[in-house]
């Protein structure tokens, strides 16, 4: 059972990845790793210390884009992590600063999106990969990120808002010119091969991702 009690999810975590390393049935070991990836995203999140995160102390001339970039992490999980609701910072204040090297592999055959940290399974989405196999295989990177992202599609120019704009919140570019992550506006398509060949998401998951992945990201298609 999930505590709201802040002070007791790292030792959760613990627990369910000791039981993870035990004979569990099929049932019992999906939902333990539901918990456990529960958790890797609620500690990740939170305030509270842990072993996948460090302490940075503010210093003269500091800004969040600064910290993110000197991390590898974003402005948006500084920020969530650290419940700051701006982005001024105070020099002296210290800040939790997630040490975790993120990366994400795409399952084409199971339509599902793994997020990994520092090569462990931190949290799987159920996403829509392309039609007739057209996701393409192979590493690439994320080179942009977008928020509320235009679609253009044979030459039109579809804002954001427009009902035709199936891109959903946001738009996460691959190294790979055209393609991507992206949200949409036809949630039923997820689990499915119904894309022209991006990989889509539930606008409230790929928001959680785009929060948490730094430019630079490696994605891996198989």
């Amino acid at each position: 059972k999930e505590s709201k009690d802040e002070s007791t999810w790292v030792s959760a975590r613990a627990r369910c990845e000791l039981l993870l390393k035990q004979k569990l049935s099929l049932k019992d070991k999906r939902e333990v790793q539901k918990q456990l990836e529960a958790l890797n995203v609620r500690i990740l999140l939170s305030p509270i210390p842990s072993d996948d995160s460090s302490f940075y102390t503010i210093r003269p001339g500091d800004s969040l884009s600064v910290i993110a970039k000197r991390n590898h992490t974003t402005v948006e999980l500084i920020k969530q992590t650290n419940r700051l609701k701006s982005d001024t910072i105070q020099e002296g204040k210290k800040l939790k600063i997630p040490k975790m090297k993120f990366s994400i592999v795409v399952d084409k055959a199971k339509n599902k999106l793994e997020l990994l940290g520092d090569g462990k399974r931190f949290k799987t989405y159920r996403v829509c990969t392309g039609k007739e196999n057209s996701t393409p295989v192979g590493t690439f990177t994320i080179e942009n990120k977008i928020k509320e992202p235009t679609w253009y599609k044979d030459g039109i120019k579809i804002p954001y808002g427009d009902k035709r704009n199936i891109l959903g919140t946001r738009w996460l570019g691959f190294s790979l010119e055209h393609y991507g992550i992206h949200g949409t506006s036809l949630p039923e398509t997820i689990g499915t091969q119904a894309s022209a060949g991006c990989v889509r998401m539930l606008n409230e998951d790929v928001e959680e991702l785009y929060d948490i992945v730094p430019l630079k990201t490696t994605v891996v298609v198989n």
